[in-house]
């Protein structure tokens, strides 16, 4: 399936916004790509524009193409509630993004590996689909022969964040998928309401 690999920190300038986390580079080039990235003679974004923007940052953040990101939309217009913040407590569900909160790799992307090739169990039963959507009490863990594997030990020592949706054994290695996340503890910087009102034309 295609994936977005070319430069991340081009992607971030676009943005304005480090959606990748930490970057030097980015901190040194905070303009928008391009021979005219650096020009306050910009044209000014259209409504529509400033949407598809907030759109496409989002897509990238959690590395949803448009087919996958539409679909969590429609599902989030047939649950009760705010549709934008819905839409990202879906996209937090997602099991490679929870792989990634969880601290079991250090990028998005890394947990999307992790998870395809099959090192990565929901309930003691091995899921190989990034998309997977949790459910409220499922227990995220690694596969036994893949706990001694580099990439996650060294993720697993270096993970700081924890959020309040999510439950950490360090001594199982298993982390658990409590609840949908409110939005306020999301610390992703989205305007959900502008992909709301994009969706909705």
């Amino acid at each position: 399936m295609a994936r977005y690999i070319g430069p991340k920190t081009k992607i971030a300038r676009k943005f304005n916004d480090p959606i990748y986390g930490p970057d030097k580079s980015y901190e040194k080039k905070k303009y928008p790509p391009g021979q005219h990235g650096n020009s306050r003679r910009r044209k000014k974004l259209s409504e529509y524009g400033i949407q598809l923007q907030e759109k496409q940052k989002a897509k990238y953040t959690y590395g949803i193409l448009e087919r996958q990101f539409r679909n969590l939309f429609t599902k989030a217009t047939h649950h009760d509630g705010i549709t934008g913040e819905i839409l990202l407590q879906l996209c937090e569900a997602r099991l490679d993004n929870t792989v990634y909160r969880l601290g079991i790799a250090p990028t998005r992307a890394g947990a999307r590996q992790l998870v395809s090739h099959r090192h990565i169990t929901v309930n003691g039963e091995i899921v190989n689909i990034p998309s997977y959507s949790l459910r409220a009490g499922d227990v995220i863990g690694i596969r036994e022969k893949s706990k001694s594997l580099e990439a996650i030990t060294d993720s697993l020592a270096s993970r700081t964040n924890a959020y309040s949706w999510l439950e950490w054994d360090a001594e199982k290695s298993e982390g658990k998928f409590t609840n949908y996340p409110e939005r306020a503890d999301i610390p992703e910087n989205i305007n959900e309401q502008l992909i709301v009102e994009l969706y909705s034309k």
